[in-house]
């Protein structure tokens, strides 16, 4: 990488949000910009985990590109190795390769007032940007707690994001950490190999039949002759969600029918009662991600399976303890517990118009402009930002919608034209997210009565869209410059004789 090389846009990332984002900076023209890619390949968390069991439960045809449809989807509900392959696919078909630099890790990047752009320090060297497009997405950085002991524990241990393929987990007495949607994955992936497994849950999650099933040749000849029916498909599948969500942010009362329906498939897999008194939730059903699988319960309901209903408190040697007193030898412990959600790493590696990182100006909890912009933060933008995950549908339609955002936000650009940047104003910021949070008040999310990981430190939450996908998608097909400040540098803005705006530094934001 040249020392001072500089490009229209850096995208942060390469999973699906900075692969589609890639994609579409070249149909608008925009062939000036970099993908830089902290790992060897592309793949985001499709790369990361490769865990036993490792699977989507987002139907494959609504889990990908309407750009870029994928007839040939061997499952309704495609593993990891099948999505990732997708991936390396559209980098290649739309011909990404040219602009990705891998191993690039960001360690910092900071806003440059006097010249209106980026400056990025990579693991590889420095670069700068007009603006940034921040995809590092909220499951890329593991979470382990802080457990007493556990340097000290002689075995295996790792995350389920960062699983040890070269560790052969048969005939081991292996821990698994968590019950969330990676757990539910591995547990009956790894229950018939190993000698003993003691599975430490917290809380128990909503477990609903996983109605996966193999793709007939038949259907996928259709969808590659006629091309309409896989987007029929797709929409189908959307639609059937789109209604769902109603139950979830505005009637979560009426979702009683569906916990039935939970603990019907509880009951047939588990007869004793009390392991199903232990692994039925005590709060309303959506209020964390409902989980899909037909073959967590059975695995439980194994001989060499335990179940201890509480967290890990420490490890004393090769002993692992729960919060309850229970105690398990063990040669192997895998966590199951899940990402730096609501506080983005990437956050403290970005420095602002004012000085200070992203991270200290979210202290308080995330905050952003419609899920992509920050006040203080000129041209940085993220997609799968502050509120703008789903519960219960396809993360890539939320993408989708905030690549319409980004293409706007960058004609915007164009059409100013010189040296220009776009910050968002705070108002604008504080508008939104009021809107957004007072929404969220009679979400199931917020009145279901659970601790998600979809809630920071305050209790707030910051993860989800209270809305459907079809309100995000309108309230993101247009950038609003009332909501924002347009900033020139002002060898600019004297040669054009508007001196109006405040000054900062070298640079002017004038309304």
């Amino acid at each position: 990488m040249a020392e001072h090389e500089h490009v229209r846009v850096a995208v942060i990332g390469s999973g699906f949000g900075g692969l589609g984002a890639a994609v579409r900076l070249r149909r608008e023209g925009i062939t000036d910009f970099v993908v830089l890619e902290r790992a060897g390949s592309v793949g985001g968390t499709w790369r990361d985990n490769s865990y036993p069991g490792c699977a989507c439960d987002v139907p494959s045809h609504l889990y990908s590109f309407s750009f870029a449809p994928n007839p040939d989807w061997p499952r309704t509900f495609s593993g990891q190795e099948h999505i990732r392959a997708y991936l390396e696919h559209v980098a290649d078909t739309f011909g990404l390769r040219p602009h990705i630099r891998l191993n690039h890790e960001v360690v910092m990047m900071r806003w440059d007032g006097d010249a209106l752009r980026w400056e990025i320090e990579t693991a590889q060297g420095r670069l700068s940007a007009d603006v940034v497009v921040s995809a590092t997405g909220p499951l890329s950085d593991p979470k382990t707690p802080d457990i007493p002991g556990l340097d000290g524990f002689p075995g295996k241990v790792f995350h389920s994001a960062r699983w040890d393929h070269d560790y052969d987990l048969r005939g081991k007495r292996v821990a698994v950490i968590g019950t969330g949607a990676s757990a539910i994955q591995i547990v009956p992936a790894i229950q018939p190999d190993v000698a003993r497994l003691t599975l430490f849950q917290r809380t128990p999650p909503w477990v609903m039949p996983r109605l996966d099933r193999a793709i007939t040749g038949p259907e996928r000849w259709l969808h590659r002759q006629l091309p309409f029916t896989g987007k029929a498909r797709r929409g189908l599948l959307f639609g059937i969600r789109e209604l769902q969500v109603t139950a979830f942010t505005k009637h979560p009362n009426q979702l009683g029918a569906i916990e039935s329906l939970a603990k019907a498939n509880m009951a047939k897999a588990i007869k004793d009662p009390h392991l199903r008194a232990k692994l039925t939730p005590s709060y309303r059903i959506g209020c964390k991600r409902i989980l899909l699988s037909s073959s967590y319960y059975p695995a439980l309901a194994q001989r060499n399976v335990d179940v201890v209903a509480s967290g890990l408190r420490e490890v004393r040697g090769s002993t692992v303890v729960a919060a309850d007193g229970t105690e398990a030898e063990v040669d192997a412990i895998v966590f199951g517990t899940g990402f730096h959600v609501t506080d983005m790493p990437i956050a403290e590696r970005v420095v602002g118009a004012d000085g200070i990182t992203l991270a200290e100006a979210w202290k308080d909890g995330m905050e952003s402009l419609r899920g992509a912009t920050a006040a203080g933060f000129p041209n940085w933008m993220t997609i799968i930002g502050p509120n703008t995950g789903l519960g219960n549908s396809s993360m890539i339609l939320m993408i989708e919608s905030q690549l319409n955002y980004l293409a706007d936000y960058l004609r915007q650009l164009r059409v100013l034209g010189g040296r220009a940047a776009l910050g968002a104003r705070a108002s604008a910021v504080h508008a939104w997210n009021r809107r957004v949070q007072d929404r969220m008040k009679r979400t199931v999310w917020n009145t279901g009565g659970c601790d998600s990981w979809y809630l920071d430190a305050n209790g707030r939450n910051t993860t989800i869209w209270p809305g459907t996908p079809s309100e995000f998608r309108r309230a993101t097909r247009a950038v609003n410059l009332a909501e924002y400040e347009v900033i020139r540098a002002r060898s600019e803005q004297e040669t054009a004789g508007d001196r109006t705006g405040a000054v900062t530094g070298a640079a002017e934001a004038v309304a």
